[in-house]
């Protein structure tokens, strides 16, 4: 097989491409909703080569949701701030195992977000059930899941979901 170069345009539109599929559900279940609370830890990691000198930082995900979702989820994120503007942004993948409306299994949450650091206003959050990620009893899991931060940095969370 022979390597093909492909330019930074083409890569950014079949990443824009791919984000707009896995957020696409084709699933016909009834529409259902989630809430509750989860707590998370956050901590730094080496991070590669290539993101260091990006300025990009590194971190694993440990969260225990509670509520209408009760399990756990580990994952990682890449994270990047610009100190002249303020702009933050931050990617990452987490596997949730756990139990949702009495039934179990596992499945994967994308995150992509970005804003203006201390303007929560300013920002754009999309969290979505990676298609065909669900397990066992959550088979067919399509949503998108919405976090809340209080003043007092606790979270919880809001989870428009659909189950064959």
């Amino acid at each position: 097989m022979k390597a093909v170069k492909i330019g930074s345009g083409v890569c950014l539109l079949l990443a824009i491409a791919m984000m707009q599929s896995l957020s696409q559900s084709t699933t016909r279940g009834k529409h259902m909703q989630a809430k509750g609370t989860f707590v998370v830890q956050v901590t730094p990691v080496e991070a590669s080569g290539v993101s260091k000198a990006a300025g990009i930082a590194r971190y694993t995900l440990e969260k225990t949701f509670s509520g209408d979702l009760e399990g756990t989820a580990q994952g990682e994120m890449l994270a990047s701030a610009t100190e002249s503007t303020g702009a933050m942004a931050y990617v990452a993948m987490d596997h949730v195992t756990g139990k949702l409306a009495g039934r179990s299994g596992s499945f994967y949450l994308m995150h992509s977000a970005t804003m203006n650091k201390g303007d929560a206003s300013s920002g754009v959050m999309k969290i979505v059930v990676v298609k065909d990620s669900g397990t066992g009893e959550l088979k067919g899991l399509s949503g998108d899941l919405t976090i809340i931060i209080d003043a007092r940095g606790g979270h919880s969370y809001v989870f428009d979901y659909e189950l064959p």
